[in-house]
């Protein structure tokens, strides 16, 4: 008995010692946390509010968070108001342009709101469009999936990359492989789908659950991939983190920091909230997808009024040619994607195939009203050309299908687990919806006013 308290105290007091110096580095990593993110914050918040945010100025810079329909109001309503001459190039891709060169006009990126550093911002204003997050990360998931599938036409991952690498590097396209954040998760997915086709073909497997989103003979379950590293980096809070600038595509020295901290200390994330609400409110105009028709309608009398008024005002011309030689050349490209050749190619980033609506039509033509009457035309085109890619793209890897339905299949514990994971974007959207409501009340009313 003593000889066993002879070695039993010792290493109590051993261990009591490692449990305190371990105790001591987490608190002092959290407090260096802390002070980098309430820093940063404060550097945000204090910066100076734009006296009249409702007010187009030079640069329109669309920030597209993915998966909330941006495309739909790039393709749709910007690009009939805005000539290629006045788009930046590389839209949806990293800045590689001098925004202070003349004609440029319009920048539609997933880049996140740090890319305002290298703005003017004194002549920029900014738009974006929020989705529910539980919506969002579905979306973001399928689509992930979805793109990774089109390079299933290979017979392995090898034939794959090099075939993508090969068509991008001689058609000179932006491809999804490009464009955050599909250049990580689209790897990532393409990479476990081949190795699920491996693991099925050569143990003859069988799907046996009726749940798209838990085949895991065909493709990762969502349950896996929410709970992922790469996820928990770049999908869950991924719309607080594009306002905040915050991405791990930021433009920001200490971005990887910060963003690291909260994600370590999750009640660390209200600083970069705050400052995702202070950017929704210096913006121009903050649309929602889910209330697809208010934010269309106010979205065409706040912004599209004001672009239609600045370009009659200027002596820029809409250069429909060189739209029509855009859509065309991509048009082509779409079609042999759908045989399986140009996989790396996807409609979400690519120039548009949709004709104008209600043939050509000059800029000294153009009113709110032709807008939502092209739009409206657009977008069912749009979406046509989309379901028919989403379902040849599925096929590679029926029975696997993903639809409205599909979703209720879902444990509500997966559900639950997802919203407990995008707490910021839950608050960031619920913020976003008072800011819409508020903005769409102020058009109708106006709209009311001139009517009377």
């Amino acid at each position: 008995m003593d000889f066993n308290l002879k070695w039993i105290v010792p290493l109590l007091i051993i261990g009591s010692v490692f449990m305190l110096v371990n105790a001591s580095s987490d608190e002092v990593d959290y407090q260096h946390c802390e002070i980098a993110v309430n820093n940063w914050a404060a550097s945000q918040l204090s910066q100076e509010v734009k006296e009249d945010k409702h007010a187009l100025r030079d640069l329109l810079f669309f920030l597209h968070i993915p998966r909330t329909g941006g495309r739909t109001y790039f393709h749709c309503f910007l690009k009939k108001l805005y000539s290629s001459k006045l788009e930046c190039p590389r839209s949806y891709d990293k800045l590689r342009f001098n925004p202070r060169k003349a004609h440029c006009r319009l920048l539609v990126t997933h880049d996140d709101y740090s890319m305002m550093t290298k703005l003017p911002q004194d002549k920029t204003s900014v738009v974006t469009i929020l989705r529910n997050p539980v919506d969002r990360v579905f979306s973001t998931y399928e689509f992930s999936i979805e793109v990774a599938a089109r390079f299933l036409v290979h017979p392995n991952l090898t034939s794959a990359i090099q075939m993508a690498g090969r068509l991008r590097k001689k058609n000179n396209v932006v491809s999804t492989l490009d464009i955050w954040p599909w250049k990580y998760l689209v790897p990532w997915m393409r990479e476990d789908l081949f190795a699920r086709r491996d693991a099925r073909l050569s143990q003859n497997l069988n799907h046996v659950s009726k749940d798209s989103y838990n085949m895991e003979d065909f493709a990762m379950p969502l349950l896996q991939y929410i709970n992922d590293p790469i996820a928990l980096d770049i999908v869950h809070n991924g719309a607080t983190f594009q306002v905040a600038g915050l991405t791990n595509n930021s433009n920001l020295a200490e971005s990887h920091e910060v963003r690291t901290c909260v994600q370590k200390y999750h009640s660390l994330g209200d600083s970069v909230l705050d400052v995702a609400k202070r950017r929704l409110d210096n913006m121009l105009y903050v649309g929602l997808t889910e209330d697809h028709k208010g934010s269309a309608t106010t979205f065409a009398h706040v912004v599209g009024a004001q672009v239609i008024s600045q370009l009659v005002g200027s002596n820029f011309s809409m250069d429909h040619q060189a739209n029509n030689i855009t859509e065309q050349s991509y048009s082509h490209a779409a079609s042999e994607s759908q045989h399986g050749q140009h996989t790396s190619i996807s409609v979400d980033e690519s120039p548009s195939n949709i004709p104008n609506a209600d043939g050509e039509f000059r800029k000294s033509e153009m009113t709110v009203g032709k807008l939502m009457g092209t739009y409206q035309s657009c977008i069912g085109n749009l979406r046509k050309s989309q379901s028919q890619r989403r379902i040849t793209s599925l096929k590679k890897i029926s029975p696997v299908n993903y639809t409205k339905e599909a979703r209720h299949q879902v444990p509500e514990s997966v559900i639950e687990q997802i919203i407990s994971l995008n707490r910021l974007d839950m608050e960031l959207y619920k913020y976003a919806q008072k800011l819409f409501a508020r903005q769409h009340e102020q058009t109708v009313q106006k709209l009311v006013s001139s009517v009377i």
